[in-house]
This record gives structure tokens, sequence and C-alpha cells, in this order.
């Protein structure tokens, strides 16, 4: 069957200008590949060639620090029997340090912005490489008062502010481990993950604003420092007023820690390319939440590759992406620094007051990358809010959008309705590898629905149940090579928990989970979680499949559909969010099942439907398929506090309850 025709294909001027066609002229001349002729080609070089790959992606981002010669190794086993994907160690005697590099581009330009800052109470901030400098060097000092050594742990409580970057680039100066956590988490679940790492200081914040509300974080910050430990320092940031009263006991304020000490040049510690960088945590929807351990090299490398390869980013590049300091994307944005951008930072509600706030944010700070939700671009679509009739978005090259399946009509939606000539990215891949499996990338066409490719370097093959690779057919996404960007491991796990997290379902192949389906133009097409699979009858359904459908009916702003089990077999219970002033009419219902019937086939129409006063998902976003399964079929929500709004898993166990009693 012959290839659909893309949405979207880049110019010759345009590939031309691409850093990632220079790097194939790179590798053509000092490798003498002369093959290399596009992405397909040049991928598979990059798997075939690991060890050269990354070593030139090392020198072609221009690292800073000591490649050593030892690429690629076998290290020792990190759980029972060999398994050499999983056992690899890469850049075994490099050193280097991640601030150092970060912070390259503020050194040699002292003068360029590095940081912008914007929040929806109309603040607006700037820091040029000087002055972040400056504040790096203030805050790495008091750090070094308060004991900070290499490997010590470091937490941030906190929005995603200036001072956020600050913290951490001074934290990881030191060759310390940073680790953070956005300040809408309960102070439980900050406790739950903050309490397994220990860490020798917080920062924290008086509170923030967001979708016009103000929240005090008094209480959270005296709970959180009290129940880490009695010997924690604490740095608080008065976000909402400078000289707020200290809302955890003990605290310094930042402004009085940037006036106790004269700035210096930063002293930048260097540390093994494996050395412990970030600790990010997995939802802990199924349990106490995994630490998840990321290493300084293979962090840094991945993001220069990700950033400088698959999105073109270029010195002086505005670089901004919606998130929060709980998801990975905060960690892969900051990054950015290294590739000489200027982060454009925003904080708030995406929506508040209205829908122009980021697109007027394009306009105003010129950014050619936007990072953002496929979940925003629904709700764009949902407001009928068009980019493209309000705002400029001339600068504007490149659309990144994670977190969730991004659909075929939203891909349509994003050409026809905010730029026709930009690069749509819709990119995969976690927390787990604190990068993508798949993304985009600027020399290939967009296909509507796909995610374009598999990273450089990466072996995503797509497999069976049996572990068989096929094509053009769905199962599960894996990798089947040694990255350098796999996780050093959990934190205190004797290597286990990792082993078991993500190698124990396949012979040394990295099992990640998504139901997907590799296309002939060697795209991806996402249909959701493997483990959310609908199974009604023996047929497999991916829960995307039918989100596709009912989330763009007029009247559903979200929905999320389960498997009920019975002795018999699966049925789907779907339950939605209404839009204001709808209700669950046996006509809407009628429309959804006549929807999936026709759009889909008969084995999606759901067996109940349900209208639910908020669809429950995790505080990144993410829907919590699992959990609501749980409830569905009477089982024990093992992990509550891991989820943004668990009261409407009540509402949904009194629906269950409702249901079964009439039947």
């Amino acid at each position: 069957m012959a290839n659909p025709a893309p949405i979207w294909s880049p110019t010759a001027e345009r590939i031309a200008n691409s850093n990632l066609q220079r790097f194939i002229d790179r590798i053509t001349v000092t490798s003498q590949h002369k093959s290399i002729t596009d992405y397909a080609t040049l991928h598979q070089w990059s798997i075939d060639n690991d060890e050269q790959f990354w070593q030139q992606t090392w020198q072609f981002c221009d690292v800073i620090g000591q490649m050593g010669n030892n690429i690629k190794t076998l290290g020792e086993p990190k759980w029972q029997q060999p398994c050499s994907n999983r056992d690899t160690v890469w850049f075994a005697d490099a050193t280097l340090n991640y601030a150092e590099n970060l912070l390259a581009h503020a050194t040699k330009s002292p003068q360029q912005i590095v940081l912008s800052f914007s929040n929806e109470s109309g603040q607006h901030r700037q820091l040029i490489g000087q002055e972040l400098l400056e504040q790096v060097s203030c805050a790495q000092q008091w750090l070094m008062d308060c004991g900070v050594e290499q490997g010590d742990v470091v937490a941030g409580y906190l929005p995603y502010l200036p001072e956020t970057v600050i913290a951490m680039l001074a934290t990881t100066s030191l060759g310390a481990i940073w680790t953070s956590t956005s300040p809408d988490f309960g102070a439980d679940s900050v406790i739950e993950r903050f309490g397994q790492v220990k860490p020798k200081v917080l920062f924290c914040c008086d509170g923030y604003r967001f979708n016009g509300k103000t929240f005090d974080m008094t209480e959270k910050n005296q709970a959180v420092s009290s129940q880490l430990s009695r010997n924690i320092e604490v740095c608080e940031i008065g976000y909402l007023a400078e000289d707020t009263q200290h809302s955890a006991a003990h605290a310094t304020s930042w402004q009085s820690m940037l006036t106790r000490y004269h700035a210096q040049a930063v002293r930048y510690h260097s540390v093994s390319f494996n050395h412990p960088l970030f600790v990010l945590y997995s939802s802990g929807t199924t349990g106490q939440p995994k630490c998840i351990v990321h290493s300084v090299g293979g962090t840094l490398l991945n993001h220069l590759k990700e950033h400088q390869l698959h999105c073109d980013v270029k010195p002086n590049d505005k670089v901004f992406y919606y998130t929060t300091c709980g998801w990975m994307m905060w960690n892969w944005h900051v990054s950015a620094l290294a590739s000489g951008a200027t982060l454009v930072i925003y904080d708030g509600s995406p929506v508040y007051p209205d829908p122009s706030v980021l697109w007027q944010l394009v306009d105003d700070q010129s950014i050619s990358l936007f990072g953002t939700s496929a979940k925003y671009l629904e709700a764009l679509e949902h407001a009928n809010y068009h980019p493209k009739t309000k705002h400029q978005l001339t600068s504007l090259n490149t659309l990144c959008s994670t977190g969730s399946v991004l659909y075929p009509e939203q891909f349509s939606f994003v050409y026809q309705q905010i730029k026709d000539d930009l690069h749509l990215a819709s990119i995969s891949g976690g927390t787990d590898i604190c990068g993508c499996f798949v993304l985009g990338n600027p020399i290939s066409p967009v296909y509507q629905g796909e995610c374009q490719y598999a990273g450089l370097g990466i072996a995503v093959n797509v497999v069976d149940d049996d572990g068989l690779v096929v094509k053009q057919q769905r199962g599960e996404l894996t990798c089947h090579n040694a990255l350098p960007n796999y996780p050093v491991g959990f934190w205190l796990d004797d290597g286990e928990r990792y082993h078991n997290a993500y190698w124990s379902k396949f012979a040394n192949i990295w099992h990640h989970g998504d139901d997907v389906m590799q296309t002939e133009s060697g795209g991806y097409i996402f249909y959701g979680r493997s483990d959310a699979t609908l199974n009604p009858g023996g047929v497999r359904i991916g829960t995307a499949e039918i989100y596709q459908q009912v989330n763009m009916l007029p009247g559903i702003e979200d929905s999320i559909a389960v498997g009920k089990l019975n002795q018999q077999s699966e049925q789907i219970w779907l339950m939605v969010k209404l839009a204001p002033n709808t209700e669950l009419t046996p006509q809407l219902t009628d429309l959804i099942r006549h929807t999936l019937k026709s759009k889909c086939s008969p084995r999606h129409v759901p067996q109940a439907i349900f209208a639910i006063s908020d669809i429950p998902k995790t505080r990144s976003g993410k829907l919590v398929e699992l959990a609501v399964k749980q409830v569905v079929n009477g089982q024990q929500v093992k992990n509550i506090g891991a989820i943004a709004n668990p009261e409407v898993l009540d509402e949904i166990a009194q629906l269950c309850h409702i249901e079964h009693e009439m039947s």
C-alpha cells in the first residue's frame, strides 16, 4: 500500500540549514559513510555504529569535559544474570559537569538574555548571563556552607521559576544530585518521594498562583521540612511577597542568601559520566513511587542530541515548554541552555484568563520552539480558539507535543488553525529515560497521526507477545540496544526493582509498556498504554482509539475507558466529563455508541457510559486508567496520594455500586 501524502514537508532551504544536515555532512566526511542520504539511513548507521554515533554527538554538540577512550564497555550485572543492554557502561573514563555545560553560553555571552520569565499575574523578569552566573555563585556558596558535597541530594518543592533553575545549577555544579516536585503536590506525596532520597537541603516558596487563585504553602512547607529531617537546611523563595514570614522553621530567605555572599567564579566539580544527576519519580499509582536515578553524562548527551539534531535548536533560539517541576519535561527544557538557547518560562494556567496567553507569549518573546501537551491542543480545539487568526507567530518553527496521544484530527488543527509551515513533532518517551524513544526530525515529512521516527542511536522495535519483531502490526514498544540515558538504577535498590520494571518481560530488551504500530513510512502510531489495553471478546483495543472519537463529540470535554471484568469476558466502561450545561441524555449516549461503532467497530462500543465531575489524572495530567480499573472491579487503589483529584474515584465507586444494585 502506498504511503499517504505527508501533511507537511520541510523546504530544501530548511533542510540545508538544519543542524541535522550539518551532522550528516560531518559523518560523511569524518566516517566516509557516503550512503547516508536521509534520516532513515542516518538512523540505521547510528544503530550499527552506536559507539561512533555517541562519540560524534559529543564532539558535534561541543560537550565540555574529558571524553576518555572507553566509549562503550560491559559492566557488572545490575541484577543476577548478565544482560548486556542493561549492563553496558558508556564513557567509563569520561568526566564532566552538567552545570558547566549549561552555563557555558552565559559565560561566553554574559550580556545575552538566558532566562525570560512570565506568570499569570503579569510579572515579567529577564536574566542575562552575567546575572545568572552571579546568582548561581551565591547559591553555590550557601550550599557549600550548608555542607552539601558531591553525591548529596538537594530538593526543590517549587513552581518553575528562575530561582528553580538557579538552585538546580548551583546543586549540580557541586556534583550533588537534584530532585524536584511541583507545589500542587500534597505534603504526604512530597514526603513519600523526598523521604526516600533524604535531601540535605530543601528549596521551597511561600506560595503560588494558578487559574486566578492564590495558594499559600505555609502548612505544606512546615509539614514537609519537619518530616524530612530535623537538620535539613531550608531556603524559601518569596514568590508571592519578598517580605513573607517564613513558612518553614529556621528557613533562610532567597533574598538574604543572595545578599550574604559576593559573587565569584562558579566552581565546577567534575564527576564521572555515570554519576547521578537527577532523581525523578514514577507516578506512584501502583505503589510507592520509584526513585529513578539519571546520570550526568547520559542526560546531557541525550538532551543535546534531542534539542540540536531532532528539534533544530540553535544558539539564541527562544525555547518554551509548558511544564511543572514535577514532570520530566522540566529537566528536558532546562537542558536547552547547553545549546545556547534562551529559556522562556511561564508559571500559571495556560488558559487563564483566556487561551491567548501562551500564544501572545510566542509573539512577545519571539519563541521558535513551543512545547505543550496533546491535552492542551485538544482544549484549544474545544474552545474554538484559533491562534492563526489572532497572533503573528512568525518566529515559530517547531511545535512539540507529548504527554498523551496526538490524534490525527489534532494534526489537522495545528496546521489549519495554528500555522501551516511548522515542524509538528509528536514526541514520546518518559520519566524512565528522561527523554524520548520516538520524536521528530527536521529533514523529513510529517505524516498525520504519527510520531515521525525513532530517535538517533535508539533501536526501537515493535514486538508481539512472544517478543518477535513485527512491522505494520500493533504490539509492544521495545528498545533492543544499550543507551547512555538508561537509568543508573533506582534509589536504594539492589537492582531487582529496576530489572523487573523494564528488563524482565523480554530477554535483553527494554520493555516500555506502550501499545504501538510502526507504519510504512517509518513512523509510529500510539494506541495507549499496553497495561490499559481493553480486551472485549479477546480483541485488543487501545484506549486512545476510544478517546480519539469520544473527546471530539460536542458536549464532551474528556473521557476515560477501562475494562470491567466478569466471569466470561471483559466489558468496556466509559466515563465522560461533560461540558458546562450539558447532560448525559439518551441522545448523547446513543451518539457516543453510534460514533464508536461506525468509526471504529462494534467491539469499541461501551457496555456502560457514566457522566462524572472530572477525569482522574496524575499531577502531570496523565490519565490513571489502572486506578479507575481497580475501582470499577472492586479492587483497592494502592496509592491515592499520587492522584491529583482522588475524590473522583469515590464518585466512580458510588456509580459502580448503583450499577451493581440495578443489575
